[in-house]
């Protein structure tokens, strides 16, 4: 889903605290990975990750298991994860004692999915009752595990920019160590065994947050849909899975896992694929500067004049002009703004970090009120 605008110090041995149900105060301070916009190719790619589903030998897969059976599992995970340092410290969050509130923002940090946040358990079957629970590292939320997801575990690594080399690197080290502590479900000759039958084999995706403005002022972003789809990969939105594009930003990943290992997977991606949207993105772009230079610049402007001066804004209006400021500031229309701050603003306008800034609960109305204030303060002070 996109964001609705609905109402709605580490210890010696790296060992996290069980929090339970609570995040810890003042959690998320440093920022997120994922927007640090850093590394290759950040005017277009965002971020990379890799991500590795993974089931227990001998159990159930999540959708058939029952809440007894699904305790069981995230007993035994946690015992081994928190072994295994994420970061300078971890956090273990058991969700189904969290509210909403929590679980919305730990899904705006890209640390949980979608249905793992409502309490979705396959097309059937909806409860914020049955165990389960995310790990991840601090300061920089590189790492996660989310444990009865749609697979007994799903271990992600996030990198700024395109970094999927060593996104996987780091995944693959974290799943040895979990290996060597867990029994995983295994086929000799299917390989790893999940949930979904695209995830078997392998049970690996590599996905890229990419920014494709250009592309799309161009009219061509269609074209790069039809064009992935030919090729097994899929094209999302900001929130993977399930939701809607907004503001030019799409999640692109492969489809399939089945039949080829790791290295092929990360080869057709990393090497074939996605220099070639990476380099029509920018060629859109810069025919946008040479043909259509006084346009572009008044459309980054009016942007820029709209967040400055707005009273009310929507999530999806206010992000869609963010994305029109970050391609002026990538191509150099606007030299007074700073791309990392106007990442952590795309973070604080979603609906339950604005809320979180302000301290209390806001009505729509209130939200679109808090979020045009916030984005004038912030805006004024870059």
């Amino acid at each position: 889903m996109s964001a609705p605008d609905e109402p709605n110090g580490a210890p010696a041995d790296n060992r996290p605290e069980r929090s339970g149900g609570k995040l810890p105060e003042r959690l998320f301070e440093a920022g997120t990975e994922w927007l640090r916009a850093g590394g290759e190719a950040s005017d277009v790619v965002l971020s990379s990750r890799a991500r590795i589903a993974r089931n227990l030998a001998g159990q159930l897969f999540v959708h058939k298991a029952a809440p007894t059976d699904l305790r069981l599992v995230l007993e035994a995970c946690r015992d081994v994860l928190e072994s295994i340092p994420l970061g300078a410290r971890n956090t273990w969050l058991e969700l189904h004692e969290s509210p909403a509130v929590e679980r919305s923002l730990l899904l705006e940090r890209h640390l949980i999915s979608s249905q793992f946040a409502k309490g979705k358990l396959g097309p059937k079957r909806r409860s914020n009752d049955w165990p389960r629970a995310v790990i991840f590292g601090l300061p920089d939320e590189r790492s996660a595990v989310m444990v009865n997801e749609e697979d007994h575990l799903r271990l992600q690594v996030i990198r700024s920019g395109l970094a999927l080399r060593e996104a996987w690197a780091e995944a693959d080290a974290i799943d040895d160590r979990i290996e060597a502590g867990l029994d995983y479900a295994f086929s000799p000759r299917l390989g790893y065994l999940t949930a979904c039958p695209t995830n078997v084999g392998t049970g690996v995706r590599f996905s890229v947050m990419l920014h494709l403005p250009g592309l799309r002022m161009a009219g061509e972003i269609e074209k790069v849909k039809h064009a992935a789809a030919d090729m097994s990969l899929a094209v999302r939105g900001f929130y993977g899975e399930g939701s809607e594009a907004f503001g030019d930003f799409y999640q692109l990943s492969n489809q399939t896992t089945l039949g080829k290992s790791e290295a092929q997977l990360l080869d057709e991606l990393a090497e074939k694929i996605l220099p070639e949207v990476i380099e029509y993105e920018r060629q859109s772009r810069q025919r946008l500067l040479e043909k259509r230079r006084w346009q572009l610049e008044d459309t980054v402007h009016r942007a820029i004049g709209v967040l400055h001066h707005a009273r009310l804004l929507g999530v999806d209006e206010t992000m869609k002009l963010l994305s029109i400021v970050r391609l002026g500031v990538c191509l150099g229309v606007v030299d007074t703004i700073d791309v990392t701050a106007l990442h952590r603003l795309m973070l604080l306008v979603q609906p339950t970090h604005l809320q979180q800034a302000a301290g209390k609960n806001l009505a729509q109305d209130g939200r679109k009120r808090e979020r045009a204030r916030a984005v004038r303060e912030r805006l004024a002070a870059m």
